[in-house]
């Protein structure tokens, strides 16, 4: 049977049920959000006149969850606009229209007698094909089938999402023993490239794989704070990003969960294991005085840490008491600090013979014992436990992969003397001499199976950059970027410099691989696999120039930066830019020009540079406004100074779009740009889109000349401007910032409507942007930035 998912349904709209119709709305599929109906009128719904018969009345669960997505932050939607495609309904008057939907999705509270109730009306209504599954975070998928028809048992599984939905990428399918195997094979495909998901399949075992060996840990780590004497705040200072892991730690991540979502968690796992195992699940004494204090978490504003004023307290579980945050200080952090890589900085803590050393060895390693002694129990391979690990819970690497960094002959060692039982799979890889759990050989990955290396399943769709550089090396590269051939012939420029900043050394890297791609290549892709794609151009190096006046050597420098951004727009072959993360200032300049977007979902791109006292001088005001006057129809009357005037306000408040759908409408994105739900998939989506304007007889754009507001237009920004700045809300300097702008968007001193030459605009840009950089005000918003992460209004 070809399955296909044009319409869901969504069952139960709590946080997580209507997260979950909120990612797919995202994604554009339309969604029937349903809940239970009400068992009595509120006071205010009786003073309207309102009965339990009343439609708004019977829907309130739902319609109420859909207005809480609108306020929530992290936003769950990626636009406002796809609450439009969530329709609200409840159990007793829609179960009906779960014969329109492709696929029913359970999330209603965790209890097995109350889905299976559920279930039983589900059944009674379905149509034969319709998958069903349940986003429980660990009931038995095996129970709840029970009793229901053939059919249902079929096509009915877990699909356990991860909170928030939109934001982390694990998806736990999880199959009964009578789930069709097709159905396994649709809903893993579905989540990877519709979803955009990293899918594991976890086996049907108490909290599956992420939340089982991530509870475990956390519970692990309280037991030794607690035995060892470490306070809340000395523990988070060590096990966060110091280690790979969030920046929430441990005591931050359980505040944010929630210490009651956190308990049910730990308990469930309890309830269905014994002997030793079983006491790790028993939560210390202290967390049930918390619950029972209410003290739950960041909903209650209180729980291992609490806000007083702009302090941050820490709980004293002995006297609870809130005191000063306090942090780890060891020899091991600063030697740590010094060390490249993630891996070889973990393992100078991990035997480190300090405080820090003694409290990671004594959480790390019961953890990687217990993720070896559940392996196949779990899950089929390694793999899918590492990964469970670093797409649910944020860690850089999985339990296997921490194991490979530590060394596991020398752990083991450590681990034997200290009288711990080394786990059966461990001791085969040991015992057939191998070092590692993975290996990689001609830039793929391999894996331990129990009996030999194993190559480890992947996504045709997932490039990994580095082990495909190892494989396939590079064409040309310098400190700032690298050309590739991707295969099939095209090519990829990678930035790698320092937050992937632009410098000369990018700009001649452009200016070499467009030239490369014209002669022997079908088109271009410009993208990374780097923390962003880009964070603007190298503002350290332009303060230097600046501070030492030497306007003559940034005048090149912009000139430079402008004609490589031109290079990428008059390509004769399509260059197509795959932006993800932080696309600011020169990473968005870099992409207005080309050919063709093709960005991730989770795309936050603006021109920002008046937040350090600038306006865009890579071609990013003309290129931005010729974007919006592309998109206007022909033959249509077209007010200019409408266009002018949004261009104006993008590009004076420094407008980030917080997804890629916004970037449609900031007009960073057009409509037929490309959006990329999997983040993994994006740079094999943008050389697909590379490929298909080449195939398509892609043509390079005709240089043409550009109609601005002048005079005119140039008094109509700035009356905005001077508004803002009498009633106090910019400043003296952000007004000068704000009429150079105008001056360079009006097009200069010239009639409204008139023609001008691209290069015009452009040099009228650099003139701008020359006499703001020789600015002390603006030099100071640069220093601030460099220095502090965020701007200065002076």
């Amino acid at each position: 049977m070809t399955y296909q998912i044009k319409k869901a349904a969504v069952l139960g709209s709590g946080v997580m049920g209507s997260g979950i119709a909120a990612h797919l709305a995202d994604i554009g599929i339309p969604v029937l959000l349903l809940d239970i109906v009400p068992e009595k009128l509120t006071d205010e719904e009786a003073a309207k006149g309102l009965t339990l018969e009343s439609v708004q009345v019977r829907n309130k669960m739902a319609t109420g969850a859909l207005q809480k997505l609108l306020k929530q932050k992290p936003a769950p939607l990626t636009c406002k606009n796809n609450l439009k495609l969530i329709e609200a309904g409840n159990f007793e008057d829609d179960l009906e229209k779960l014969k329109e939907v492709d696929w029913i999705i359970e999330v209603i509270i965790e209890n097995l007698d109350a889905k299976k109730v559920l279930y039983e009306k589900i059944d009674a209504v379905r149509n034969p094909g319709t998958i069903i599954s349940s986003n429980t975070s660990g009931i038995s998928i095996e129970a709840m089938a029970e009793g229901r028809s053939e059919d249902f048992q079929k096509h009915f599984l877990g699909t356990h999402f991860f909170n928030p939905p939109r934001y982390l990428k694990l998806l736990e399918v999880i199959p009964a023993s009578t789930t069709a195997l097709e159905v396994v094979e649709f809903m893993k495909k579905f989540g990877e490239d519709r979803l955009g998901k990293g899918v594991v399949i976890a086996k049907d075992t108490p909290n599956f794989i992420a939340n089982r060996i991530g509870t475990y840990g956390l519970l692990v780590t309280l037991r030794e704070m607690t035995k060892r004497g470490y306070s809340i705040g000395e523990v988070d200072s060590v096990t966060g990003t110091l280690i790979g892991r969030p920046k929430s730690a441990t005591f931050r991540t359980l505040d944010v969960v929630g210490l009651d979502t956190f308990m049910h968690v730990a308990k469930n796992v309890y309830d269905q294991t014994e002997g030793e195992e079983q006491q790790v699940f028993v939560p210390p004494a202290f967390m049930q005085k918390m619950v029972e204090n209410g003290w739950i978490g960041a909903k209650a504003k209180q729980g291992f840490y609490v806000k007083k004023g702009k302090e941050i307290l820490e709980l004293n579980p002995e006297t609870f008491d809130y005191e000063p945050a306090k942090k780890l200080q060891t020899p091991s952090i600063e030697m740590a600090k010094q060390q490249k890589g993630l891996s070889n900085k973990v393992k100078t803590l991990v035997y480190a013979e300090d405080r820090t050393g003694e409290l990671l060895w004594h959480i790390l390693s019961p953890t990687l014992r217990y993720s070896a002694q559940l392996n196949g129990e779990i899950a089929d391979d390694i793999v899918a436990i590492d990964r469970a690990m670093k797409w649910g819970f944020g860690w850089q690497q999985g339990p296997f992969e921490i194991w490979d960094a530590i060394g596991v002959a020398q752990s083991v060692e450590k681990m034997k003397k200290e009288g711990a039982a080394i786990p059966l799979f461990v001791q085969q890889l040991l015992g057939k001499g191998y070092e590692t759990f993975y290996k990689e050989e001609d830039g793929e990955l391999y894996f331990f199976d129990g009996e030999a290396y194993k190559k480890a399943p992947v996504n045709e769709k997932v490039i990994d950059l580095k082990r495909y550089k190892k494989k396939h090396g590079t064409i040309k590269k310098n400190t700032g970027a690298s050309l590739i051939d991707m295969g099939d012939g095209i090519a990829l420029l990678e930035f790698h410099s320092q937050s992937n900043a632009i410098g000369l050394d990018i700009l001649q890297m452009i200016n070499f691989a467009v030239e490369e791609v014209e002669q022997h290549y079908k088109g271009l892709v410009i993208g990374n696999q780097g923390k962003n794609f880009c964070v603007g151009a190298n503002l350290g190096l332009i303060l230097m120039e600046a501070q030492d006046d030497n306007l003559f050597e940034l005048d090149f420098v912009i000139r430079t930066f402008q004609k490589a951004m031109m290079k990428i727009k008059y390509s004769k072959k399509p260059v197509v830019a795959a932006p993800f993360a932080m696309t600011l200032g020169g990473g968005a300049e870099v992409c207005l020009p080309a050919a063709h977007i093709q960005a991730s979902m989770e795309t936050y791109i603006g021109l920002v540079e008046t937040g350090v006292g600038l306006i865009p001088g890579g071609g990013g005001n003309v290129n931005l406004y010729a974007r919006h006057l592309k998109g206007l129809p022909n033959g249509v009357h077209v007010d200019y100074q409408y266009v002018a005037n949004k261009v104006f306000e993008t590009i004076a408040m420094a407008k980030v779009s917080t997804s890629a759908e916004e970037a449609r409408d900031l007009n960073y994105l057009d409509f037929a740009d490309g959006i990329s739900v999997n983040a993994d998939h994006l740079l094999y989506d943008a050389k697909q889109a590379a490929l298909a304007l080449y195939e398509n007889g892609y043509t390079a754009p005709k240089k043409e000349k550009i109609p601005v507001t002048g005079d005119s237009g140039y008094a109509t920004m700035l009356l905005g401007a001077e508004g803002m700045f009498l009633s106090g809300f910019i400043s003296e300097h952000d007004l000068k910032i704000a009429k150079k702008l105008a001056f360079v968007l009006a097009g200069g001193k010239v009639p409204y409507g008139t023609l001008v030459d691209e290069q015009y605009m452009l040099d009228l840009e650099r003139e701008a942007f020359l006499s703001l950089i020789a600015e002390s005000k603006s030099q100071q918003r640069m220093q601030h930035m460099l220095l502090k992460g965020k701007p200065l209004r002076n």
